[in-house]
């Protein structure tokens, strides 16, 4: 695809993709994206409610010869998950993404595109402003902290809605309609520190676990792709079997939901032992690419020595317990679906490991389309908390998204994919966790579907967005609205 930046904003979604990517909308950082949507409905004379959560609802009446069709809330979030790559000056707190074309897909330099959900935002803002789409009545909900707490979804008062129809844009493979999604809750032990002085006869290196590919922690789970803070817990366990030594830092990953690409620690080795490090550092590395030679080729481990050293370090009860616990704290695929062939149907990721002065926190991501599953890696990792003396809790608890046999929205969906490609949509159900279940939940009448556009590495910075296939959703959408009259008459 030849085209440049300027000419593929003629087009209205990637218009409106552009102004969300000049705005900061990290999760938890969503208030001028927020004030930017509801300035945008005020404009337009659209009805619109900014709740406290700093949702976003507009409303916008059917068009003539639509006004039989129950309405249709549609919706997406307005945040985005903010990597960059090591060494990429970007502050998400204040600058636009750059987006730069490649081929025929979108990219963001260096860093996450944003396209989860941006594009479900911009899908939305095109269609309210529009003249000469028909369509039944609209109920936009666009949400705030799905990729973090789903607080924005959580906090939605249900009594803003009378739609009976939901479309959730915030699929990432076009020609797949989700039906089901799994739900989720997000566990954190947190680990006492016990401090003590550095022993004088050691020398002092920062391990660095890196060059993994990480990406989403629902859709790309199963992929077996490497974790961080697990190897990481692997080199320092093995490290332990051959020589004492002492932790006086450790961190690793920056979300829970996202697989985590690098993790470091500084040790504090004996001066016997010193010259052996980064040799054993070069054997694991070995180890680790044998181990992950598809998934992670690129995986590196270091062991650099350090001028300073620092004042005091983690006990010896504290340095165990760390590396019990990253080794103990499940991750990965733990159940496939029995009905559905491939379907992950449980997991957990340990996503971030983090420290202050007082506590070192470890943050998994829990995934199960069965509730009583999720409630039992729930429990593994609160037993584990126990053992190693650690607090636990849990924030972000969202229910999963039933399948529904007699879904109408789906039947019309396939029927107009059938029609304009020639072929049945598939019909999926997903790993990650949606918005539909909270939704679902609190609305239990609706009949959703999901859908959108193909996508690639969201999460990470190599995120990209197809362009043809933005544009072909984007039609698939309107026909569908269109034959809605026919279809509910």
């Amino acid at each position: 695809m030849d085209m440049t930046l300027a000419e593929l904003k003629k087009h209205p979604v990637f218009h409106y993709f552009a102004e969300l990517s000049s705005m900061p909308r990290g999760s938890g950082n969503e208030k001028g994206v927020s004030d930017y949507l509801l300035r945008f409905a005020q404009s337009r004379n659209l009805p619109v409610i900014q709740d406290k959560a700093l949702n976003i609802i507009i409303k916008k009446e059917a068009t003539e010869g639509y006004g039989h069709v129950p309405a249709i809330i549609i919706q997406g979030h307005m945040d985005m998950v903010c990597e960059k790559n090591k060494g990429t000056l970007h502050n998400f707190d204040t600058e636009p993404l750059k987006l730069q074309i490649k081929g025929d897909m979108l990219y963001a330099s260096g860093t996450t595109l944003g396209a989860d959900n941006g594009i479900a935002v911009a899908y939305a803002l095109a269609l309210l402003d529009a003249s000469d789409i028909p369509h039944p009545a609209l109920e936009v909900v666009i949400t705030t902290e799905e990729e973090t707490t789903m607080k924005g979804a959580l906090e939605v008062n249900p009594e803003h809605f009378s739609g009976e129809i939901f479309i959730n844009l915030d699929s990432e493979e076009e020609g797949k309609l989700l039906v089901s999604s799994a739900g989720g809750i997000t566990a954190a032990q947190g680990l006492p520190i016990q401090w003590d002085s550095p022993h004088e006869q050691t020398s002092v290196f920062q391990v660095q676990i890196g060059g993994l590919f990480g990406g989403h922690s629902g859709m790309s789970i199963q992929k077996g792709r490497g974790n961080a803070n697990k190897l990481l817990g692997r080199f320092l366990k093995g490290l332990s079997e051959e020589f004492n030594f002492h932790l006086s830092s450790i961190s690793g990953g920056l979300k829970s939901n996202a697989i985590p690409r690098e993790a470091e620690a500084v040790i504090h080795v004996p001066e016997a032992h010193a010259s052996r490090l980064p040799e054993v550092a070069a054997a694991w590395e070995e180890t680790f690419k044998k181990e992950l030679r598809t998934s992670d080729p690129k995986i590196s481990v270091t062991a650099e020595k350090v001028d300073h050293l620092p004042e005091r370090v983690y006990s010896d009860e504290t340095t165990r317990s760390v590396i019990h616990s990253l080794m103990l704290i499940p991750n990965g695929v733990q159940s496939m679906s029995q009905e559905i062939a491939g379907l992950t149907e449980s997991s957990t990721n340990l996503g971030v490991v983090s420290s202050t002065a007082s506590t070192i926190t470890f943050v998994s991501e829990i995934r199960s389309s069965v509730k009583s599953l999720k409630e039992q890696i729930l429990k593994q990792n609160e037993v584990i908390a126990q053992v190693t003396g650690s607090t636990f809790t849990t924030q972000a608890d969202y229910p999963e998204w039933p399948y529904r046999k007699d879904s109408k929205i789906q039947k019309l969906f396939e029927e107009v994919y059938q029609a304009r490609y020639g072929k049945r949509p598939e019909i999926v159900a997903i790993h990650a966790g949606l918005e539909c279940g909270i939704f679902a939940e609190k609305l239990p009448h609706i009949d959703a579907i999901s859908l959108g556009p193909d996508m690639f590495d969201v999460h990470t910075p190599e995120e990209h967005l197809s362009i043809p296939s933005t544009i072909r959703t984007w039609e698939y959408l309107l026909s569908a609205l269109k034959e809605m009259n026919a279809y509910y008459n």
